[in-house]
């Protein structure tokens, strides 16, 4: 203390301005010096989003006000519904009841979750702002019955809004931002056609604003058919995303006991609760007979499911009613938990992407989480293509 005292004594101005920059990072670490408004502030706090994450202080000063495209590259669980929904929310006209944003993304549940997200950021609004989502697996005659009441902002997965656009139930024309969400699994579940003609739609009335893990080359021909070649271009580094307050861990066993190695793993985490993900459908209806034949509390999501069962199994996992969830990649789609703290690799996925969408799914809101291999001998190699492609390091359990 004594030397930097005499340090301020010494060089007064530096001193100053050491003070000031400090001042200057404080300032710069909120929402409101990102142009945020008091009463979404509130909001924010309420929910325990304090400090903007990295995307967050990126995305919203680039947008904010301002008729620009983006085309931002960023991992699940970094905080893109903030990043997007807030300068949305600003922007939004009150006193016009037509859609003026429209998002989109691949499941029904990621559309719920962003739909009830911006609700919560609305609870201190001196002024309504009214958000519908739509998606398959529910009644159309209800949300065509919902679009007729005021609604500014459309949250769809894009095959059920495809539908409301041929029955000419929706009305898009006054659309001043679309947000594809998460597009590289809108892709890869097969909605590029529905995508191509909503865009087409809307083309020359619109931002668009492009969320995406990976940039694979159906993105890169979206954004180049779609997008202005000024749009801003925002990376947050997969290598600090995927290792951000997630231990990454495998255990090797041969096949004949990876099912003892998994039931060990469960029992030495007692209480908490986390997400076994597995390549096959097949493999999941495996593990949840198996696991429930112990007595362990289980449940899983897969293709198979019809949208009630999926919906049945979700409640009670959000309620605390199942303790772990097994599922298969595309299932886990837009599922949000809070208080995760592990997830497991009972399959590796096909594609290494995966790992960081499945990773994420743990160590939300500034948590910290585990994310499990189990792999056997022959496998091996494919951890150390993970830590050559994500710049990770997966420590191995003795």
């Amino acid at each position: 203390m004594r030397i930097f005292q005499h340090k301020k004594l010494i060089f007064p101005t530096f001193y100053s301005i050491l003070v000031s920059l400090q001042i200057k990072t404080i300032k710069l670490a909120n929402f409101s010096d990102l142009g945020i408004s008091e009463a979404f502030v509130k909001a924010l706090l309420e929910n325990k989003i304090e400090v903007p994450s990295e995307i967050q202080k990126k995305v919203i000063p680039a947008v904010m006000g301002k008729q620009t495209d983006l085309v931002a590259q960023a991992q699940t669980g970094t905080g893109k519904t903030a990043a997007f929904g807030l300068p949305v929310l600003e922007a939004i006209d009150s006193k016009n009841p037509k859609i003026q944003t429209l998002v989109l993304a691949p499941t029904r549940e990621l559309c719920q979750q962003i739909s009830k997200q911006l609700f919560k950021f609305t609870k201190y609004c001196d002024h309504k702002i009214f958000t519908n989502a739509i998606y398959g697996g529910a009644s159309i005659g209800d949300q065509i019955a919902g679009l007729q009441k005021p609604t500014q902002i459309v949250v769809a997965t894009p095959g059920r809004l495809i539908d409301l656009l041929d029955q000419k139930a929706i009305d898009l024309s006054q659309v001043k931002t679309i947000v594809l969400d998460e597009a590289d699994e809108m892709l890869s579940m097969g909605f590029k056609d529905a995508i191509d003609r909503i865009l087409n739609y809307t083309n020359g009335q619109r931002n668009t604003w492009l969320f995406s893990a990976t940039m694979p080359n159906g993105i890169k021909e979206l954004i180049k058919t779609y997008m202005s070649p000024d749009a801003i271009h925002i990376t947050i580094d997969s290598k600090n995303v995927v290792n951000s307050g997630i231990e990454h861990k495998f255990v090797m066993c041969d096949d004949d006991i990876k099912m003892k190695t998994l039931m060990s793993f469960l029992s030495s985490e007692g209480t908490n609760r986390g997400v076994i993900f597995c390549r096959t459908k097949a493999s999941v209806q495996f593990l949840v007979q198996k696991l429930q034949a112990k007595g362990i509390s289980v449940d899983g999501i897969h293709g198979d499911l019809t949208q009630p069962e999926r919906d049945k199994v979700m409640r009670a996992f959000k309620k605390e009613n199942v303790q772990t969830l097994i599922a298969t990649d595309l299932a886990a789609r837009g599922i949000d938990v809070e208080g995760l703290t592990y997830v497991v690799h009972y399959e590796l996925p096909d594609q290494v992407e995966y790992y960081t969408h499945r990773s994420g799914r743990t160590a939300r809101a500034g948590k910290k989480g585990l994310s499990l291999i189990i792999i056997s001998p022959k496998d091996i190699g494919k951890i150390k293509d993970i830590e050559r492609k994500l710049n990770i390091n997966i420590q191995k359990i003795k």
